[in-house]
């Protein structure tokens, strides 16, 4: 036997206690659908849900004339999917026919209960068995009486009835982790934008009173900015910050034209790892390392690094941000405008990043040496985070 089982179970094939059969498909099929009231229901493996346990309605009937061709079946059988994935087990609500793509098990007597009949043609160790003896090169198929011969444990009557009650109970738990597990990605996706949220606002690390102020960094980008230490949006920020513009901290510009130089298409799919690399011979050169912000399409606003020198894809603007700026601080102010930017593109048939929004997003600037330590203090928590949303 195939493992040890209590001594008041005993191991039993399938069909010796089940009535196994294979549907029937009159052909063709469409000569015998109808709508009429007194046809027989038609049950395919479309009438299935997800997950589901029954099968409660179908969506097609067949002439009475058809049913002597395919195989009626009753509420309370169980139908086995029969091929490409197959082993799958639903238990009839309705009566009907059935075609070749099914097996049907027909309980004889109360040997097993439903629920527990189910739980068991569900397990791994019922698909391992179903695998063994399926047979079919392109297409895999169940032969009746071959799953009639697979052997299962039985246990006494009463027995079952308490371990589907277990069985249950277990997986309502399991269902409530995972609603939980749903709730704590949302959570951490929450907590993200809160610490960049805190972060811009002078709340995530300590001021340093010997830092540079941030006036006399601006005043470098440029001379002729308004130095503005508050305003409606951004309340009581730290003394030694400002606030500006995201145009006076970076540009949008194109990379300067080459022809007759083999380099790397460098566009969204190659840049997420969904495609080897495409090579053209002239385009707009793009150097390693270089910034490119994604200026079309549904993610407009996403921010890409140039891994290798190659040639700007046509969905994107290289990103310049100004040297006197800690480049990944402005990496993390426009993150935290991504959702913002997304639901606010312009244009119909393709949508565009809109510029004017990104060009007015009011960015709250440190001195240099806290912009550094408000990057290393998010890497530190989203790294924590990842960790916590990968182990989930």
């Amino acid at each position: 036997m195939p493992f040890e089982v209590p001594s008041s179970w005993v191991w039993c094939e399938l069909g010796s206690v089940n009535e196994i059969a294979r549907g029937g498909s009159p052909r063709p099929i469409k000569d015998y659908l109808t709508d009429a009231t007194n046809g027989i229901n038609w049950i395919k493996i479309g009438d299935t849900k997800k997950d589901g346990k029954y099968i409660d309605s179908v969506k097609e009937k067949i002439i009475p004339e058809g049913v002597k061709k395919s195989r009626m079946v009753h509420k309370g059988d169980f139908l086995l999917t029969n091929s490409m994935s197959f082993g799958r087990p639903y238990i009839l609500n309705v009566d009907g026919c059935i075609h070749d793509g099914w097996l049907v098990i027909s309980p004889l007597g109360k040997v097993y209960t439903s629920d527990f009949l189910y739980y068991l043609l569900s397990s791994s160790f019922a698909f391992e068995q179903f695998t063994n003896v399926a047979s079919g090169g392109v297409v895999t198929n169940l032969n009746s009486d071959k799953v009639a011969s697979t052997k299962f444990p039985l246990p006494p009557y009463e027995e079952q009835k308490r371990i589907v009650l277990e069985i249950e109970h277990w997986f309502a738990l399991i269902d409530i982790i995972e609603h939980s597990k749903v709730n704590l990605q949302a959570n951490i996706k929450f907590a993200k934008t809160k610490v960049l949220d805190l972060a811009i606002h002078g709340k995530l690390v300590p001021q340093d009173p010997t830092d540079e102020p941030a006036s006399e960094l601006l005043k470098r980008i440029n001379p002729k900015a308004e130095i503005t230490s508050d305003n409606g949006h951004y309340q009581k920020l730290p003394e030694g910050w400002v606030i500006t513009p995201m145009q006076t901290l970076c540009a949008l510009v194109d990379g300067e034209k080459q022809n007759g130089i083999e380099r790397i298409n460098l566009d969204v799919k190659y840049l997420r790892g969904e495609r080897e690399a495409k090579v053209l011979t002239s385009g707009k050169y793009t150097a390693a390392n270089t910034l490119l912000i994604l200026v079309d399409g549904e993610n407009s606003g996403e921010v890409f690094r140039a891994p290798v020198d190659g040639y700007q894809g046509s969905t994107f603007k290289q990103l310049s941000i100004h040297e006197e700026m800690y480049t990944d601080y402005v990496l993390q102010v426009i993150n935290l405008h991504r959702k913002t930017l997304r639901e606010n593109k312009v244009g119909s048939a393709i949508p565009h990043l809109n510029k004017k929004l990104f060009k007015a997003i009011n960015v709250p600037i440190p001195p240099y040496e806290e912009q550094k330590r408000i990057v290393n203090a998010i890497n530190k928590t989203f790294t924590i985070l990842d960790k916590i949303a990968v182990n989930l």
